[in-house]
């Protein structure tokens, strides 16, 4: 039998967009080139209620959310961003703040010079920035606006605020085509054209290329690929991905998911929001770690340690290993705030949990390291695999206790700073 070829390595293509820099005080976030897909998230509660939304960036910062974005909506939610970033301050919380205007930001940036200078970004929606002649003078008045604080913007175009004159000229021309295009073709031309004209029209204005990041939103997962894919061919300006309007738990992760997956893999997309309706009575930080878990599962970003558990079946002889898996994975979060400063790499540690003799062994090996409880039938042990060789093995009632120290003994040894 001839030698095969080998199977080609899966990796995501490389990006091929500007670098774009989000400042605030000493802390940078580079988005686009060669840095890392940033993580977005954006505030759910009022902000004019300087201390609640101040709490809540905080907890979307500690989730790992690397730019905030805030509704700036009415003068005193502008004025109440100053006092915001100062609470954040004082928390030793320096998270970069994104203002998202729509309809009046020209006139808040005007009025309210200590909001334009605490933000850190300005999100302008060309689809409602003005109507007919307003449009182009208060859509300048933004970009004067950062251009004096030095602030980059996101001109972000969504599909349930489109330029409805623009749309009227696409449908216009559509219909003079010899073969016109299906309505949805109209609609994602629509939406590129309006944020690379939005794009061109402030650099025009004195912006630089590499300070606009562009996003084009919709809400369905084929059109978000369709559309995004036109607009990375047409433009090299920072692109930010984001599902709008994706939906709530399992339906909502798992469209953001697929869009956004597919994307990256091509090397589309800087930053990053998954946009999850929250359950009742959960954290927005939610949808923070969802895109954090879908990064990591791409292999471009390592956030914590990843921990693999089996799903069960007949032969799993009870829910141990499901405990013992939940517990050592919330063991490892718990420990990152600390670890990350000890212990530089741990992040890319990877741990197995299994549940019984036929992947159980296999898998820990090939995990950095990991335990395999017996399943069903088989004897009460549970061997402990290091780097892929058996090093000891557990019994008893606290098996649990047991192999958590020797993760943290583990952690210890191999990511501790050498002297």
């Amino acid at each position: 039998m001839m030698d095969a070829a080998p199977i080609a390595l899966a990796q995501p293509a490389p990006r091929h967009s500007l670098t774009a820099r989000v400042v605030w005080g000493v802390r940078t976030v580079t988005i686009g080139g060669d840095a890392p897909v940033r993580v977005q998230s954006m505030t759910n509660t009022n902000t004019e209620d300087a201390t609640a939304t101040a709490i809540q960036v905080k907890e979307l910062a500690q989730a790992g959310s690397e730019l905030v974005r805030l509704t700036v909506n009415t003068p005193a939610a502008a004025a109440a961003v100053p006092h915001i970033r100062e609470q954040l301050e004082r928390m030793g919380v320096d998270v970069p703040l994104v203002g998202d205007f729509h309809y009046n930001g020209h006139t808040l940036l005007h009025d309210y010079p200590d909001c334009a200078q605490a933000l850190s970004k300005y999100r302008i929606n060309p689809g409602n920035v003005g109507r007919g002649s307003k449009k182009a003078t208060q859509f300048a008045q933004m970009i004067e606006t950062a251009l004096r604080w030095d602030k980059p913007v996101r001109i972000g175009v969504n599909w349930g605020s489109l330029d409805q004159e623009l749309l009227a000229q696409q449908m216009d021309a559509n219909s003079r085509r010899a073969a016109p295009w299906d309505a949805r073709q109209v609609m994602y031309e629509a939406l590129v054209t309006s944020a690379v004209q939005s794009a061109a029209d402030a650099v025009r204005l004195g912006m630089a290329p590499e300070q606009i990041v562009l996003s084009c939103k919709v809400s369905g997962v084929q059109d978000l690929v369709a559309v995004y894919r036109a607009l990375a061919a047409r433009c090299r300006h920072p692109l930010h991905l984001g599902l709008t309007e994706a939906g709530m738990g399992v339906r909502g992760i798992t469209a953001s998911s697929a869009a956004l997956a597919l994307l990256l893999q091509e090397g589309i997309g800087d930053t990053i929001r998954v946009s999850l309706t929250p359950q009742p009575g959960e954290s927005r930080a939610q949808e923070v770690r969802v895109a954090a878990e879908l990064l990591q599962a791409l292999g471009l970003r390592a956030f914590a340690p990843s921990v693999s558990a089996c799903p069960g079946c007949g032969r799993t002889s009870s829910s141990a290993f499901q405990t013992l898996a939940q517990r050592i994975d919330e063991h490892l979060r718990a420990r990152m705030s600390e670890w990350r400063t000890l212990y530089p790499g741990v992040e890319r540690l990877k741990v197995a949990v299994m549940g019984c003799i036929v992947n159980g062994p296999g898998e820990s090996k090939h995990a950095d390291i990991g335990i395999s409880l017996p399943g069903n039938g088989e004897s009460p042990a549970a061997p402990v695999f290091i780097d892929g060789e058996k090093t000891t093995t557990l019994r008893g009632e606290h098996i649990a206790e047991e192999f958590q120290r020797i993760v943290e003994d583990y952690v210890a040894q191999r990511c501790g700073r050498k002297e």
